[in-house]
């Protein structure tokens, strides 16, 4: 039996957040189970949890399959949320927790760019999203894996860079473009110039994950912790309440490519994402082996990047069809 959230909070999310950040789970995570609790509360008419059990918790993930169309991955998030609430902050950890069904998993095919196409998108791009764009197609990160480098990560002599923490608590490490060096340079000269300018103003030190900050108080304020692509502006930490300088926003450069996308005439949905599955694809279409591949990914099973080889053979036209064939013939 876990301990349940200390009975100090009095308020049901107060004690989820506590949990929570206990566990050391993400800020992304902790903003999104308080939003499925919240929703869940709200949908039983502000009954508490611990009056109810299964058959409420069925009824509202069947109401958000029926009701709200979501997705299976927003199925299972959701159930993840109150799975934890019951087991992890009310202590109970009950039979039919264990048998409630979850959606099976859906392998989409990811929308990925030819080479032209990337060429003519980074193209679009100005200002410092162009050079986050760039990083992220030349290395493969995830968006929040990006945004959350710190200057010492960046290994300009081993042109490599450290994923620290990246999903599922990772590490990895990844190469560092030679070709993106000099401009990676030249940028981080402008974010020291606004670190020293937060430093004569006494601004508070960027946030530093899990128990640094308490162990090494200091640390937030050096050059080597300040975030590679920090806010133009301060922001109130959302968990401590201190205004200090948080990294760049993701809604940045995800505007900035949907405004490129639609004016460049790129007929594909494309995201931020899809940026790491052309990198993949690119990668694996250039000779490089699969096991490499993962391991720059972060992906725990090869099979998760066995997808880019199906895109792979589809774009290589190596299975011809049989109309072809036939008139062929």
């Amino acid at each position: 039996m876990v301990n349940p959230a200390s009975p100090g909070s009095v308020r049901l999310l107060d004690q989820v957040r506590e949990r929570l950040r206990y566990l050391h789970y993400s800020l992304r995570t902790e903003v999104a189970y308080v939003q499925w609790i919240r929703r869940f509360v709200l949908w039983s008419g502000k009954r508490h949890p611990r009056e109810m059990g299964r058959v409420e918790v069925e009824g509202f993930l069947t109401h958000l399959a029926r009701d709200g169309q979501v997705s299976p991955a927003t199925h299972r998030q959701a159930l993840s949320a109150l799975l934890f609430l019951y087991k992890e902050v009310l202590g109970q950890e009950l039979p039919w927790m264990k048998e409630i069904g979850r959606p099976p998993e859906r392998r989409r095919v990811p929308v990925v760019l030819t080479v032209a196409e990337v060429q003519a998108l980074l193209a679009r791009l100005d200002g410092v999203c162009a050079l986050l764009a760039r990083l992220l197609y030349g290395t493969g990160l995830r968006l929040a894996e990006g945004l959350a480098l710190r200057v010492k990560d960046l290994d300009f002599a081993r042109h490599v860079l450290i994923v620290r923490a990246g999903k599922g608590g990772k590490d990895r490490v990844v190469m560092l473009p030679r070709s993106l060096a000099p401009a990676l340079q030249g940028h981080l000269g402008a974010v020291r110039r606004l670190w020293e300018a937060d430093r004569a103003a006494g601004v508070p030190g960027v946030a530093l994950p899990h128990a640094l900050e308490a162990k090494y108080p200091r640390a937030g304020q050096t050059w080597a912790w300040h975030w590679v692509f920090p806010s133009p502006v301060l922001s109130v930490d959302p968990r401590s309440g201190v205004q200090r300088r948080h990294h760049l926003h993701e809604s940045r450069l995800q505007r900035q490519i949907k405004a490129t996308v639609s004016a460049g005439g790129i007929d594909k949905p494309v995201s931020v994402h899809t940026l790491r599955h052309s990198f993949a694809t690119h990668l694996l279409q250039s000779g490089t082996d699969i096991r490499t591949v993962q391991e720059l990914l972060g992906h725990s099973d090869v099979s998760t990047t066995m997808i880019y080889t199906h895109v792979l053979k589809l774009a290589a036209g190596s299975t011809p069809s049989p109309l072809d064939l036939l008139l062929a013939a």
